[in-house]
């Protein structure tokens, strides 16, 4: 056999790898191209829409106790005409929530994104749900309450031309710095522009109240809520255009693209879309809601009783999120809350709870808390047994403090003797308790406590633990 002859089955073996390896490449590409336009199918399959947010005093906030927000509640309102739960994560770095949503951990972006042309080449845009501009933030005198108009006036930068020299602070890989970077160009000056990777814009914003930097730029919208926590701030220079602004999901989400688009579109047009913009965007409650002491964005606080309900926590080995997600569900904070049933206080105390738990006295918001962790501790051990999972576990004790120990006992019974488990509570216990006003299951043999509600402690089982994760989004432990 010549050489030749040699390489020829040689070069045809390579040639059939080389065809296999690009038709592998070709597939990938394929699927993943496929799974992209059924985005939307994937998320109806699973129940659960994993949007991103940032944390700010517009789009994401604990205020009393209540997870709140323009962006959270236009979420609420998408997921619930959706049918499926909402499963919000918290970013404040624009570079790692544009890895996130490309590595697929979110469904979509819901921040206050700038429609750029560079960022229409990584994401698709939605349309857009509102207008702002970007608008200067500057410092106003020590004395700026004493000085007349056209002095104070003479103190700020009202030409942009102005800011030539000047050291502007803006938040890393967002519109702010670009939008600078072209103004420097435009003036034909140099702008220090520092771009900042630790701070989000609004605490940027503080930074320039307290006078730690003396310049940044943000939003017009979210510049004018802050400035009702910063009353020394001037927000009166715009220094861009009016622009879009939107949400983003991964380039390809064709399916799930058209449906917000076509969401979006219908939910403008609607009463409610007008009444959420004004409540956080033009309402003067905002600015009396800004200065609360029970502002997240303020001061980190949920409620007046976080140093109670920390000190009771930490004593049982709790989260004290978790806790203050319970008194708020229970009580809403108010010390005074008293149910037709006669239950009190902070967390809703029965008279024959403190009696189980050996605490008569329980009127006081201290003493109150001290009764709930007990009752908490005493479900907890009294469950072990038959639930040995922890995560499962807390599920059950949340229903039993809030139906009793007995149903939920009940629930785990007819879920053994209907095949299943009796260890798990989504799908398998939560249903029978669900179901426990039913003839079929209040009077079933293996039942001992008779008739139940169960639509109350279903909900107060995902409310608590949907108010917990807002909690442990926003507070810190």
């Amino acid at each position: 056999m010549s050489r030749n002859q040699t390489y020829i089955p040689f070069i045809a073996l390579i040639l059939v790898v080389l065809l296999f390896s690009c038709n592998g490449r070709k597939n990938r590409k394929d699927d993943e191209s496929s799974a992209r336009k059924n985005d939307l199918t994937r998320i109806m399959k699973s129940g659960q829409l994993r949007a991103v947010v940032d944390y700010n005093s517009t789009n994401y906030f604990i205020y009393r106790g209540k997870p709140m927000g323009f962006k959270y509640e236009l979420l609420k309102h998408l997921s619930e005409d959706m049918g499926v739960q909402l499963e919000i994560s918290v970013s404040n770095n624009l570079q790692e929530t544009f890895e996130g949503l490309q590595d697929e951990q979110y469904d979509l972006v819901a921040k206050n994104l700038t429609v750029t042309k560079k960022r229409d080449e990584i994401i698709a845009f939605t349309l857009p749900l509102e207008q702002t501009r970007q608008v200067l933030v500057q410092r106003k005198p020590d004395n700026w309450r004493t000085l007349p108009h056209h002095a104070l006036e003479d103190s700020l930068i009202r030409n942009q031309l102005d800011l030539a020299g000047k050291t502007i602070y803006v938040q890393k890989n967002t519109a702010y710095y670009r939008r600078m970077v072209n103004l420097s160009d435009e003036i034909g000056e140099e702008i220090d522009i520092v771009q900042d990777s630790i701070y989000g814009v609004e605490q940027l914003v503080s930074m320039v109240a307290n006078g730690e930097i003396d310049y940044t730029v943000c939003d017009e919208n979210v510049a004018k809520v802050n400035q009702t926590f910063y009353p020394n701030l001037d927000i009166s220079t715009p220094v861009s255009f009016p622009q879009n602004i939107a949400w983003a999901v991964r380039n390809g989400s064709e399916e799930w693209l058209k449906y917000l688009n076509n969401w979006i579109r219908n939910f403008r047009k609607t009463t409610t879309y007008a009444v959420l913009y004004n409540k956080y965007f033009e309402n003067s409650r905002s600015s009396t809601m800004a200065s609360s002491g029970y502002h997240s964005i303020r001061d980190g606080n949920i409620s007046p009783f976080d140093e109670m309900i920390k000190d009771a926590a930490q004593r049982a080995g709790l989260d004290w999120r978790f806790l203050a997600a319970m008194i708020y569900r229970e009580s809403r904070f108010d010390p005074d809350a008293e149910s037709w049933a006669g239950a009190y206080g902070l967390m809703q105390i029965m008279p024959e709870t403190a009696d189980l738990v050996r605490m008569n006295e329980y009127e006081e918001p201290e003493q109150n808390i001290r009764v709930g962790v007990r009752l908490l501790e005493w479900l907890n051990k009294n469950l072990k047994p038959d639930v040995p999972d922890s995560t499962q576990r807390v599920k059950f004790v949340l229903a039993a403090y809030n139906v009793g120990l007995g149903h939920v006992k009940d629930a785990q019974r007819l879920a053994e003797k209907y095949d299943k488990n009796p260890e798990i509570w989504d799908d398998n216990v939560d249903y029978y308790l669900l179901n426990k006003s039913a003839s079929k299951f209040y009077s079933d043999p293996v039942v001992r406590w008779g008739y139940c509600r169960g639509e109350e402690p279903y909900n107060y089982v995902n409310r608590v633990l949907e108010t917990y994760r807002d909690y442990r989004n926003i507070i810190a432990e």
